[in-house]
């Protein structure tokens, strides 16, 4: 579904601030792939996730989506194919408006909102029955302001307008670093369903390699904006957090030393 080539992102090139964030990034993503993304601060994590959705523009290479090079396409154009779930559950949604009103502008993404009713009886009942399966009790509060929720509350109901309509590529910026531990793994248990009922591609972004090796069928590690370690299905499973340490360290050219917990 997605193919990545020689993707190379410089930030203010040419300048004594330059910073090359990604070099020559070679990735190929099949469909229904849900992919967990590692690495250490700079790495290049969030950097690729925003080259992936436009919203940073890149200095060469191509990307690829169903075989299209969306390369120079703008973010609002690839908003039809991509959802995202940021850090900050603020940010997607609207607190001054109420759950089923941020649903129903979910549920109109890729079409035309024209100046019809923003929520009709037919919308509710869906929304009513989405919320259920996050379990929260939320379909019974569809009049209250969102900004009444909590954080994990919140996040999940971005998690579930994000996949409301179906999107060709989830991505996923460390949408549970902001959460408290059991929050985490609420809002991670139900990516891991939506990702399957719904049958999605995912790139979750991630610095907990405990989740990074319990979610998703392939991991990948970056590392000054390269790949260094991509693995998947049986591999994957058999990996330990200190088997990710010791790879990491061995391209550092470090001694590895297992209570250096630098990516957790």
């Amino acid at each position: 579904m997605i193919e990545i080539n020689d993707l190379v992102k410089i930030f203010h090139p040419g300048s004594i601030n330059e910073v090359l964030a990604l070099s020559k990034i070679n990735l190929k993503v099949r469909k229904g792939d849900f992919i967990t993304i590692i690495g250490s601060n700079g790495a290049g994590k969030s950097t690729l996730l925003n080259c992936l959705a436009g919203s940073y523009s890149i200095n060469s290479g191509f990307i690829l989506i169903d075989e299209e090079d969306v390369s120079n396409w703008p973010e609002y154009k690839r908003a039809n194919q991509i959802s995202r779930v940021f850090q900050d559950p603020l940010l997607g949604t609207c607190g001054t408006l109420s759950i089923e009103q941020n649903l129903a502008l979910a549920n109109r993404r890729g079409k035309s909102h024209g100046l019809k009713r923003g929520v009709k009886r037919k919308d509710r009942e869906l929304f009513r029955k989405q919320l259920s399966l996050l379990d929260l009790g939320l379909e019974n509060r569809l009049k209250d302001k969102v900004g009444l929720l909590s954080g994990g509350q919140r996040q999940a109901l971005t998690l579930l307008m994000a996949t409301l309509i179906k999107p060709k590529i989830l991505l996923l910026d460390e949408h549970t670093a902001a959460l408290d531990p059991k929050t985490a793994l609420q809002v991670l248990k139900l990516t891991q369903q939506f990702v399957d009922t719904l049958h999605l591609t995912a790139l979750m972004v991630t610095h907990n390699m405990h989740q990074a090796l319990q979610f998703g069928n392939r991991l990948i590690m970056l590392h000054g904006g390269r790949v260094i370690l991509d693995v998947s299905g049986n591999e994957k499973k058999r990996m330990t957090v200190d088997d990710l340490l010791e790879q990491f360290y061995k391209v550092r050219g470090e001694e590895f030393i297992s209570d250096r917990m630098l990516l957790v």
